[in-house]
């Protein structure tokens, strides 16, 4: 795939995209983006954005989440898919924020990646929301990337690698949430097609 071409459908496809808020963004501190993000995985953006700012109201940082009970999580993100299994992440994430980190969220990739409930996607999402050059590959990325073919690999791990060296870092961080709000507009999987294909012709 030559960049020059990858970088022009990255345009048309952000002139196509919506403009609504995604859950990793607008948060007054990189532990609430955190927790957002978490939270986020397979459920709906618009959700997890209400939940969360309900959750924030009464645990806006670390050190309260670490100490809230499972029951008043649990009772707080319940709209959210497996509000159980992320009650978990949460509070455990909060935890050893507050024990390994003072309470920071690490502004490194190996380092988010010891947190409870925080995968490759998380983590790179986060460092996104945190200014640095990171690319979150999650379904639409992963869709879109290989459907215009710039990238061959079945693996995220593989599509991000790929995206790496085919975008400039000054495009990294602008991948996910253009592909994200592109994916979320356009639902049906034949009108996405359709005007992928047509990206593609032109």
């Amino acid at each position: 795939m030559n960049q020059k071409l990858a970088i022009n459908q990255l345009k048309k496809i952000n002139k196509l995209k919506g403009d609504m808020r995604l859950a990793a963004e607008n948060w007054p501190t990189d532990f609430q983006t955190l927790i957002s993000t978490i939270l986020s995985a397979r459920s709906l953006d618009e959700t997890t954005i209400r939940v969360c700012k309900v959750l924030f109201k009464k645990y806006p940082n670390a050190n309260l989440l670490s100490k809230a009970k499972t029951s008043d999580i649990q009772k707080i993100i319940r709209p959210i898919n497996f509000y159980r299994n992320k009650t978990k992440s949460i509070t455990n994430c909060a935890k050893d924020l507050v024990e390994d980190y003072n309470g920071k969220v690490p502004k490194d990739y190996e380092e988010l990646l010891k947190l409870p409930g925080v995968g490759g996607k998380t983590a790179n999402i986060v460092l996104s929301e945190q200014g640095k050059d990171a690319i979150g590959v999650d379904t639409h990325v992963f869709y879109c990337s290989r459907y215009l073919g710039w990238s061959k690999s079945s693996k995220p791990e593989g599509v991000e690698e790929d995206l790496k060296k085919l975008f400039p870092k000054r495009y990294w961080k602008k991948l996910n949430p253009t592909l994200v709000r592109f994916g979320k507009k356009y639902t049906s999987r034949k009108e996405k097609d359709k005007l992928l294909d047509e990206i593609k012709k032109n």
